[in-house]
């Protein structure tokens, strides 16, 4: 029997990316919607719900898919979406990041005025996002949740075959006061520690450098297993993830003209250094 399948815009809203994940891994599968549904404990009517956007999924429906597709525990989780999407918490686009991020062979990082998540221990994470609350543009659980889901971004680049981590910051990152005195320290330790790793480069790009730095705005370029390359870029109001070729590399380009600016790895922990001791 035909059947009418409704097409989905995935980037229309996280519900409808999480519908549209899930039929697609369902399919790659080779399973039908009442095969899922059988595994799930529900109706095919239910997943069809969920697939098209027109219900959204539960935490509970998340954590079974999860069982039955065997994604427990992975950056592929729908639990882990499920979460992402909770309360609109996150960046449109963040989500579909971080689902390359977790597969991601090499990952590249700039970031301004404030550390970068992957590196932030859990207490300047939490004190960011505290200062959102304070503003009123999160709630206090939506707060934890974005730290409970930063240090599960740390914990998965911990694998057998760790990825190689760039990252460029520049200098306001050290200078932006965050959580005061004891946590900008533990914060800056940490910084100097995760460039002693064997697949993190480290490099801050000073202030001097000028109108030589590349972007003005946070950027994450990412390389895939097969060699493939995807970027995402955020303002204040929305994330995007870009695959695009023809746009991808240029952006690609521009990162590595901004490391060969940048200062090297050990003259960068020696700034970081010096700045923990107190000298300018």
């Amino acid at each position: 029997m035909l059947v009418n399948i409704k097409e989905l815009n995935p980037d229309s809203s996280p519900q409808a990316a999480f519908g549209a994940r899930l039929r697609s891994v369902r399919e790659q599968r080779g399973w039908i919607q009442d095969h899922l549904a059988f595994l799930v404990g529900c109706s095919g009517r239910h997943i069809s719900a969920i697939e098209t956007g027109r219900k959204p999924p539960t935490l509970p429906f998340s954590r079974k898919a999860d069982v039955a597709l065997d994604l427990v525990g992975t950056p592929e989780s729908f639990e882990r979406e499920w979460r992402q999407m909770k309360h609109g918490s996150l960046l449109e686009g963040f989500p579909e990041y971080v689902g390359y991020e977790g597969r991601a062979v090499e990952i590249r990082l700039f970031d301004i005025g404030l550390i970068p998540g992957l590196m932030q221990t859990p207490e300047y994470a939490r004190t960011v996002a505290d200062g959102d609350v304070q503003r009123g543009s999160i709630t206090a659980e939506q707060a934890e949740e974005r730290v409970s889901f930063l240090m599960e971004r740390q914990a998965a680049l911990v694998r057998p075959r760790p990825p190689m981590i760039f990252v460029v910051m520049d200098e306001s990152c050290l200078h932006q006061a965050v959580g005061g005195p004891k946590v900008m320290d533990a914060q800056l330790q940490r910084v100097v520690e995760m460039a002693s790793l064997p697949n993190w480069f480290v490099h801050v790009s000073p202030f001097d450098i000028g109108a030589r730095r590349s972007f003005y705005l946070p950027v994450n370029v990412l390389t895939l297993a097969d060699r493939s390359v995807v970027a995402y870029a955020e303002s204040q109001a929305q994330g995007r993830v870009e695959r695009e070729s023809s746009l991808v590399m240029p952006m690609l380009m521009a990162y590595h003209q901004l490391q060969g600016e940048a200062l090297s790895q050990a003259a960068s922990v020696a700034k970081i250094s010096q700045l923990r001791k107190g000298s300018p």
